[in-house]
């Protein structure tokens, strides 16, 4: 059966720019400042969830009190944020302004859906929160990816059903998230072998969206 897809959803981190490094930078340093092992293997384990269930993968089973906790999340986002203010529109990744042009051309509706709190700093910093027509982010739902909630709050904002929605996502987390959802997906493996794993699950998967076309997404997502 063909799909009839009339709106995109689009994770943040990774598919749209890549703060991965900034995270990773803000992480560490709160954890160095702690004393906690965190690496960027660990890192990678961090993606696409919230902050709270990050800070719960990087204690790896420690057990600390709520205050502290609340502590420690503030702190990171404290210098995440910090670390945001070098964020340009120069990087918006390569392919994502083509493929929202397409997209408007088409005249299908647009819509970011990040566990991120700091989604709309992020895209004014990058310039292109203009360009969609609605923004889900960490303060929409309770709960966070894998949970569907934030897919089906944004899609709601959209006016659009699943079934007719396309989710790009990075993350395993995010593409069990939209799948739950009842969401077709676009996996964006990128180029590093050991993690391009996360996204398999995926309807369509593509290294990035440097060289995506629109028909040649939607035909893909139809053969799936």
């Amino acid at each position: 059966m063909t799909a009839r897809i009339n709106a995109l959803i689009f994770d943040l981190d990774g598919v749209i720019t890549d703060t991965a490094e900034l995270h990773y930078q803000a992480w560490k340093q709160m954890a160095d400042e702690e004393g906690y092992p965190f690496t960027r293997e660990d890192n990678e384990a961090l993606r696409g969830v919230s902050r709270r269930e990050s800070l719960n993968r990087l204690l790896k089973g420690r057990v600390i009190p709520e205050e502290k906790a609340l502590d420690l999340m503030e702190r990171k986002n404290r210098y995440y944020v910090d670390l945001l203010e070098t964020i340009t529109p120069a990087d918006v990744l390569p392919g994502a302004l083509a493929l929202l042009d397409e997209a408007e051309a088409a005249g299908l509706k647009l819509a970011v859906g990040s566990a991120s709190r700091n989604a709309h700093t992020v895209l004014t910093k990058l310039g292109i929160i203009d360009r969609f027509d609605a923004v889900g982010d960490g303060y929409c739902v309770v709960n966070t990816k894998p949970a569907p909630d934030l897919f089906l709050w944004t899609a709601g904002r959209l006016g659009a059903y699943p079934h007719n929605t396309i989710v790009f996502e990075d993350a395993e987390a995010g593409i069990e998230a939209a799948q739950r959802g009842g969401f077709y997906t676009v996996g964006i493996a990128g180029h590093d072998q050991s993690v391009q794993g996360r996204v398999t699950k995926a309807n369509v998967v593509l290294p990035d969206l440097a060289h995506a076309r629109l028909a040649d997404i939607l035909s893909k997502i139809n053969k799936a």
